[in-house]
């Protein structure tokens, strides 16, 4: 392998300051390969065959044998056609001259022609992708198998620098977990609750880490692996694309990135329905807009509300505030004026968890916190569920401690609102947790237990988070 047609990277293009920021200097040497492919050359049929699918065009040389159609392509480079599977009539096979021998591939139909994953509109595209794919992993495997092994991405961090000029660490604004060890004293006559009851250890610290939402996408143009900065080869699906911050990579390079992903405002197409952790990534924020703006409506006009959570607001003016939030995003207007009845906006709140693709108490976790509901001893049920707290993702553990402080003060106006901790645990027990199988009968058998965590955490929340 030339090493001296692979471009370096150049140590001077680093700088602390994103301003001063020059992208490195991509390495060509795939890029070279691809050039140098063979090109298809399609062997046409001399006659019009009859039983020639509508999909094909005159490569198609009807029932012939792998022996006759190794002769026609001998001796030409990239040489290809189609013919009809003797042993399996109404099968067919793209026979294609490559490193000079016949290699034979089951040739398939649905709409787009495709012997693998990729699909093409034309037969000549898949055999011009497959020309370059097989030259280039056959003259330079040896390199391909290497080159995630000195990434670009890891020595300079030019994404972050390129994509994310001002990134804030979210986590240096939120408040940290606190592993508490629930202790009996019998000098205490209520030890579940009191302070003086609990000792603090330090927890270690975490920050918001989102995963990247690879696609495997089509390239329009050359372009190159933002993480190993070699040339993504083929005609389609050369590599992957973050949907949620736009990161370019090969696909065997996305296994290596690190979960890192920095969300792009421009792509993120909605407030509800979206992931929670992107959301609050790409809005640099601790917590979705959503909940904290809900949230302070509600305790500005509705504490005193009969039933609030548990009154239903209507449907088609819950739905046009959730529109305002997707449409508008912080600055939607839910303000007494806009909505005069709080059950609205409650209910607002309510359809936004609802409509989280991974709950607040993740899929995950489910599990662990239903258990910990049905420990017989009270310490033990609360250190279980305060050991599943500190498993939550930083954004989802941050949402949940911030609504559950909030409900906590809602129970402070029982008088007015009628709703105690157990009530807002039926209210909010099945919105806030779902079992990952969402098997009906699994939710209906832990209702008691859902109500409970959330009830749970609901009285005990200054000593849980």
């Amino acid at each position: 392998m030339a090493a001296s047609s692979n471009s370096s990277l150049s140590g001077s293009s680093l700088s602390s300051d994103p301003e001063d920021y020059q992208p490195p200097i991509w390495k060509s040497y795939l890029y070279q390969l691809q050039q140098e492919a063979p090109r298809p050359k399609r062997i046409t049929c001399p006659q019009e065959m009859e039983t020639r699918p509508k999909y094909y065009g005159r490569e198609f040389h009807g029932m012939i044998s792998r022996d006759y159609a190794d002769e026609l392509l001998a001796g030409t480079e990239g040489a290809y056609l189609i013919r009809e599977s003797q042993r399996q009539p109404g099968t067919y096979t793209l026979a294609l001259r490559f490193g000079h021998q016949t290699l034979n591939y089951r040739l398939f139909y649905d709409g787009k022609h495709f012997v693998g994953e990729k699909r093409f509109e034309s037969v000549h595209d898949l055999v011009t992708d497959a020309l370059i794919t097989l030259y280039i992993e056959t003259k330079a495997a040896e390199y391909i198998a290497k080159m995630t092994t000195n990434p670009i991405y890891e020595h300079l961090g030019y994404t972050s620098l390129l994509k994310d000029k001002m990134v804030h660490r979210l986590s240096r604004g939120r408040t940290e977990p606190r592993r508490v060890t629930f202790q009996r004293d019998e000098k205490i006559s209520s030890p579940l609750v009191r302070r003086s009851a609990l000792k603090d250890t330090p927890e270690k610290q975490c920050s918001y880490e989102k995963i990247h939402n690879f696609k495997v996408h089509t390239f329009r143009g050359p372009h190159w692996c933002e993480y190993c900065a070699n040339f993504m080869w083929g005609l389609i699906a050369q590599g992957v694309r973050c949907s949620d911050c736009g990161l370019n990579v090969h696909k065997q390079c996305s296994k290596l990135v690190p979960s890192d992903c920095q969300p792009d405002l421009r792509r993120i197409k909605k407030v509800f329905s979206c992931d929670l952790t992107t959301l609050v990534k790409a809005h640099n924020t601790t917590r979705p807009m959503v909940v904290d703006m809900c949230i302070r409506e509600i305790e500005l006009r509705g504490m005193k509300s009969e039933g609030l959570y548990r009154v239903s607001g209507f449907s088609e003016h819950i739905e046009d505030v959730r529109l305002a939030f997707d449409r508008d995003g912080e600055k939607a207007d839910i303000s007494a004026s806009a909505y005069a009845d709080i059950n609205i906006i409650a209910g607002a709140l309510k359809l936004y968890f609802r409509d989280l693709p991974i709950p607040v108490i993740t899929f995950d976790l489910y599990s662990k916190f239903i258990q910990a509901a049905k420990l017989p001893n009270a310490e033990s049920r609360l250190e279980a569920i305060h050991e599943g707290l500190l498993q939550l993702p930083p954004a989802h553990y941050e949402t949940l401690r911030y609504l559950m402080a909030h409900l906590k003060r809602v129970t402070m106006f029982e008088k007015y609102n009628l709703m105690n901790a157990e009530n807002l645990g039926i209210v909010f027990g099945p919105t806030l947790m779902q079992p990952p199988e969402q098997n009906a009968l699994t939710t209906l058998n832990d209702m008691r237990q859902q109500k409970l965590v959330v009830q749970l955490i609901i009285e005990h929340e200054d000593v849980l988070f």
